[in-house]
Order: C-alpha cells, then structure tokens, then sequence
C-alpha cells in the first residue's frame, strides 16, 4: 500500500489539528464524526504511524503528528500564495478571509464594515474573531488582524488605515462635584477608571507637552474603584459620573460632541495608537486581504466616527445622563444590546 500523503489531506489533518475534538472537526468540515474517525485512521493505517492521540476528553497529536501539521500549513500557505498571484490580476476577492480585532472597536466599526464588504464581494467568506489581546504575530489563525499601535516585529506588515488618539474624559456632573483638573498630578486625587486591555501598563496614564526636543512627559498613577477589560464598560460608567475616563476619540466623540462628556486635561497629548491592519507577508498579494484593508481603509476615513448604523448599549443613557449622569445608576440592562441590535 502506497504511503504518499494525498494532497486533500493536508488540509484536513490541518482543520483536524486545530480542533478539540474530532466532532468539532466534524463540524467544521461539514461531515460526521464517524467520517472523520475513518479518514483519520485510513492516513494513519496508510502512514504506519499514529498521527493524534485520542481519549475520550481530549485529543493531542504525536511527533508524528506535529511534523505532519508544520509541514503541512507551510505547504498550504504556498498554495494559497501561488493561487493568489495567478488570479489576482483578473478575479474579484473570493474564498476564506479570517479576521481578528479588539472587542469594542471591532464590534462598533470592523463588524460594520464587513456586512458592507461581503455585500460588494459575496464569494468573500469572512470569520470575524474579537479579543482583548492581540494573537501572536506567527500565529496562523488569522489572515488580518485590525489593532491599535505599530507592532515592533518586521515579519509582518503593518499598515496604518486611521489616525487614533486617546483622550481624558469625564461627566460634567462629576467634574462639578469634585473639581476639573489643572496639572496631570492632579489626577492622583480623582476616580480614574481603570482599563486592563493589551500588554499596556495598568493604571499608568502618560501625559505630554510639547513637541519634538521640548516634549515632557508626566507618568501619573491613577487610582479608582472601577476597572475592567472591556473599553466599552468604561465608557459607560463614565457616562454615569463614577469618575475620569482614558479612551481611544473612536470611542467618545460622539459623546463629547452631545455633551455627555467633557476633555479633561485638553492641552496634554497622550500616548499614539493609530490603527493598523496587520497582516503576514505572504498576504501582501492576496487579493481579498489587500482588497479589505484597502475597504477598511477607506470606510474608517469616510466615517471619521462611530458608525450611526449600529445600535449601541450606550444610546440608551443619552437621556437619563443629559442632565446628570448620576442620576443614571448601574444596571443589568445596561450592559446589553437590545433585542436585534448587534452585539
């Protein structure tokens, strides 16, 4: 019996090895578990060796296995690579475009965005992963990821789609009540709203002035009874007068524009994070990668803002915190979409 890897098979032992189990694999391949059973004991009676260790929780590949899987993506990437530069000049985008972004900005613009994208190219099949935490740069679960700040790693290219920057923030109402600050120290005797996000120092603000050979920058530790991880919620507890709030202008404009918050500490810039669409090099010629982070590109620049399309939890306080953003306290509602809003 021949023991040549067939080439479908590169593919499936892939999409196997990146599941669970082998009835999630079952799933994602769209046949049986037993299907899947078979065909892993057919390459493996074809091999002579064992290519996954199976117990009834838990799967794991052997050496075997794992030369099989290196080989294998690297293999399937030069496919992909070699398909793209023969089609690019003629085909429209088409085929598995994997992205993964931060939870609250991919949630209110790169989800947005994609609805639009597929419309214009629908062979386009998008899989939209959110996290707190950027994946690692050599990992292979995503074509593009969409982040905040240049990565510091020339294995990828980084492209900057939309200028970003972060801004001090509060209720008036709570600036009313407990003073509006003059210098960064004065921090230190505020409710500052902690966000844990990134690999960025927790509950350290930096603060500068001037530019170039002139710039001087304050490190300034905060302190408050509110953190979280998620920007959003932050936001939120802003918009209710709990205290000072460090949050990307994507995120606040519109609140700030009604209003409802107030730019603390104007004349000081803080750290950059523009946003970037990271990608591996071997993308650089993949035309449904280039053909959405050009589509990205250009709706960020259009919009200038939080997308007016999606209904977001936070519309919901726009009038209980006109007046007094105290007077809106923190609910169990409040942290949810509505019913048919995206979330």
């Amino acid at each position: 019996m021949s023991s040549t890897i067939q080439p479908a098979e590169l593919g499936f032992f892939s999409a196997l090895a990146a599941s669970p189990s082998l009835s999630a694999a079952g799933r994602e391949m769209g046949i049986s578990t037993a299907a899947v059973s078979k065909h892993l004991a057919q390459m493996e009676r074809r091999l002579g060796v064992v290519l996954i260790n199976r117990t009834t929780r838990r799967m794991g590949l052997t050496p075997e296995g794992e030369l099989l899987l290196e080989h294998a993506r690297r293999i399937l990437r030069e496919i992909d690579a070699l398909d793209e530069l023969i089609v690019q000049s003629k085909a429209s985008p088409k085929g598995l475009l994997r992205v993964n972004a931060t939870l609250g900005f991919g949630r209110m613009h790169v989800a947005p965005v994609i609805s639009d994208f597929v419309r214009q190219y629908p062979e386009v099949d998008v899989q939209l992963q959110l996290s707190v935490h950027p994946p690692p740069i050599t990992d292979d679960a995503y074509d593009l990821c969409v982040r905040f700040g240049e990565p510091p790693d020339g294995r990828v290219i980084a492209r900057r789609i939309a200028p970003n920057r972060r801004v001090l923030c509060a209720a008036p109402a709570y600036l009313d009540r407990h003073g509006r600050p003059r210098v960064p120290r004065d921090l230190m005797e505020h409710q500052c709203i902690g966000i844990r996000q990134g690999d960025e120092a927790y509950g350290l603000w930096r603060l500068t002035t001037g530019r170039g050979s002139k710039a001087h920058t304050e490190s300034i530790k905060i302190t408050g009874n509110l953190t979280t991880n998620d920007g959003e919620i932050a936001v939120l507890w802003a918009l209710q007068g709990h205290g000072i709030v460090m949050r990307a202008d994507w995120d606040v404009n519109r609140h700030l524009a009604q209003g409802l918050l107030e730019p603390v500490l104007p004349q000081y810039h803080t750290p950059a994070a523009d946003i970037y669409a990271v990608y591996p090099q071997r993308h650089q010629f993949s035309t449904r990668v280039q053909a959405f982070v050009g589509f990205l590109a250009e709706a960020l620049a259009a919009s200038g803002a939080p997308s007016t399309d999606t209904v977001r939890f936070t519309d919901r306080l726009t009038e209980t915190t006109r007046h007094d953003p105290a007077l809106a306290p923190p609910g169990p509602a409040a942290f949810y979409p509505r019913p048919g809003a995206a979330g």
